[in-house]
């Protein structure tokens, strides 16, 4: 069977005792008969998920009582849990940073695209083994993948597997046949705004808090998120003025320097990527029009001369799995600028300005640490020089947040 061609099934046949899977995903319609209908629609005002208690029959004799639950998100909007998934499927990495901060590590089954493993390591979490992030293809949805792995839930924006241009053998019927017959989906397409998206973009606590609802771990979410709360506050106070601030020129890590090419963008978008950025108080060298363009050579980019370059993904595009490799950076990005005539005019060049940019799929744990890198590129004089050989061991006089209150939090020691 060609991996190019997808894979229809019919609506599995029900068996006499219903899987885990049915359980979750059907809730007392398996269990009683009785559907348990949560909000219909984009759930768009729904601020927080409800509780509610529902009772469920096992027999027509024999009754016992389960606390189900609502926990609601937009597009797919508010939906009923006869009991918490234990397994999932992610699309971005952001997403399993989120549950992998809930305590969820355990229940994670595979992922089209995921974070670097070692941006984990100083959460005490395990780098995700290869298997486990290849499985899936963005550009070529496997359905035979998901009914395989049968995950309790998959945590990602529906809209995104059938948006228009990207997989064209997958449409809505296609996601919709794997929300009847494998798991209800669960998520936002938190990332970034796209065309294809005008409904609400959560920011990143926002998406947590709601993953929250769904994994019924409000006590974890409230301790990260004071966490976060505390390193925004240090930041805050140590950040200097606004006329001191940089502008900075960030590309994107498909840019190439060899031939030429970058990909200039904004710092100050909507979207989980460019968190860090904005919480940070950092401007775009680059004016709209460029942004618009797409893509600039050396000529534009030297017009532009922004006193730091930082390549947006560059921490985690770089290297491999298991390390940030300040080497295979340079190789990439940095020497082919001091090569071409034009590029070695760069003030950042000249002045070893040009940085690995933070990996743009961040949750709570990643941003926590990416957010206290990009202050010690940005910031030096307040937050301590950002040293790559190292990373991400910062060194303790250099961090911003308590690794180990970290690790208890997400071991459930609250």
């Amino acid at each position: 069977m060609s991996d190019d061609t997808p894979i229809r099934r019919e609506t599995p046949t029900r068996r006499e005792t219903p899987t885990r899977r049915e359980t979750i995903k059907y809730g007392g319609a398996v269990l009683g008969g009785g559907l348990l209908a949560g909000c219909s629609g984009g759930g768009g005002d729904a601020e927080t998920a409800t509780a509610t208690a529902t009772p469920s029959e096992t027999d027509g004799t024999d009754a016992a009582t389960s606390e189900s639950y609502e926990a609601c998100i937009e597009p797919v909007g508010c939906q009923t849990f006869e009991s918490v998934p234990e397994t999932y499927i992610v699309n971005n990495g952001e997403w399993a940073d989120m549950a992998f901060a809930l305590g969820q590590r355990n229940g994670f089954l595979t992922a089209a695209n995921m974070i670097p493993g070692f941006l984990f390591e100083p959460f005490g979490l395990d780098v995700p083994s290869e298997s486990e992030t290849t499985s899936l293809s963005a550009t070529n949805w496997d359905k035979e993948r998901f009914y395989e792995l049968e995950p309790d839930v998959i945590l990602m924006d529906p809209n995104y597997m059938h948006r228009t241009g990207w997989d064209d053998s997958w449409d809505k019927a296609d996601t919709d046949e794997i929300r009847e017959n494998v798991a209800p989906f669960f998520g936002n397409n938190i990332l970034r705004r796209r065309e294809w998206h005008d409904y609400t973009l959560y920011s990143l606590y926002d998406a947590f808090e709601r993953l929250a609802e769904l994994f019924q771990e409000r006590d974890r979410y409230e301790a990260l998120a004071a966490v976060h709360e505390n390193v925004q506050n240090t930041v805050q106070s140590r950040l200097p003025s606004e006329d001191d601030r940089p502008d900075i020129g960030l590309i994107n890590s498909a840019s190439n320097p060899a031939e030429g090419t970058f990909y200039p963008m904004n710092t100050q978008v909507e979207g989980v990527e460019m968190k860090p950025y904005r919480d940070l108080g950092i401007g775009s060298a680059f004016p709209d029009n460029m942004v618009e363009a797409g893509t600039i050579d050396y000529e534009q980019l030297l017009d532009v001369d922004p006193e730091i370059l930082v390549v947006h993904w560059g921490i985690g595009t770089t290297g491999d799995q298991e390390t940030f490799s300040p080497t295979a950076f340079r190789e990439q990005y940095i020497e082919p600028m001091q090569a071409d005539s034009v590029g070695a005019e760069l003030s950042a060049v000249q002045n070893g300005n040009v940085y690995p940019g933070a990996f743009g799929s961040q949750g709570p744990l990643v941003n926590l640490l990416q957010t206290e890198m990009v202050s010690q590129q940005l910031y030096p004089n307040e937050f301590g020089a950002f040293e790559p050989q190292q990373f991400p061991d910062v060194p303790e006089e250099k961090q911003l947040f308590d690794r180990q209150r970290v690790i208890d939090i997400v071991d459930g020691d609250i």
